[in-house]
């Protein structure tokens, strides 16, 4: 049997965190093993590798929050980026992540993962930051999104990327002026511009 204080800050930090790693024991001064201790009792759920939550707790975007506690520097993109905006009615397999160039793939057995590198500005700019099942979430906004979509078009389909501006420009979510500084931004301008032109 755990010690009841134990037990008790565990289930006290994962009602203020959503989701636990074995490091956030740490601060409270509790052993690791408690959680897979507790896990086994019931008392807690394991939701990936050494990712832990209170039983019932998950969302539509559990994923993404166990992605985020992973991989803090990860940048959701493309797919993920448009089902998050509900611009797509496409359901990706996988959780699409962008990471600066040179970086190694997160090591994540669930869920399953697509990186792709981005470099300078095309990483950095866009990025919103949400909060979802107590994690930060860092996703790019719409307009980027978009502008990703037609970059990365050999990976996920031009009709995914028209999808994406359409929907985009129809429910006036991004605004073209917004759209069009993000495909310079991309080096995507070029490409874009007979589809920004046709839904002008």
């Amino acid at each position: 049997m755990l010690p009841a204080t134990q037990a008790q800050r565990v289930l006290e930090l994962a009602s203020r965190q959503g989701l636990l790693r074995a490091s956030d024991l740490d601060a409270i001064q509790v052993p690791r093993v408690v959680l897979t201790r507790m896990a086994a009792t019931g008392q807690l759920e394991r939701v990936g590798r050494g990712l832990y939550r209170l039983p019932g707790q998950g969302s539509e975007h559990e994923s993404l929050a166990a992605v985020a506690t992973r991989a803090p520097q990860a940048v959701f993109c493309l797919l993920t980026a448009l089902q998050f905006h509900e611009l797509t009615t496409q359901l990706p397999r996988q959780v699409w992540i962008a990471m600066p160039r040179g970086s190694h793939a997160p090591r994540i057995d669930y869920p399953p993962i697509r990186m792709v590198q981005f470099t300078g500005d095309a990483y950095t700019a866009g990025i919103e930051t949400v909060e979802r099942d107590g994690v930060t979430l860092r996703v790019y906004g719409i307009a980027k999104t978009v502008a990703d979509c037609f970059k990365h078009r050999n990976k996920i389909g031009l009709d995914v990327a028209l999808e994406a501006l359409k929907e985009a420009r129809t429910s006036h979510k991004a605004a073209m002026d917004e759209i069009w500084r993000y495909a310079r931004i991309c080096r995507v301008a070029n490409v874009m511009r007979p589809y920004l032109e046709a839904v002008a």
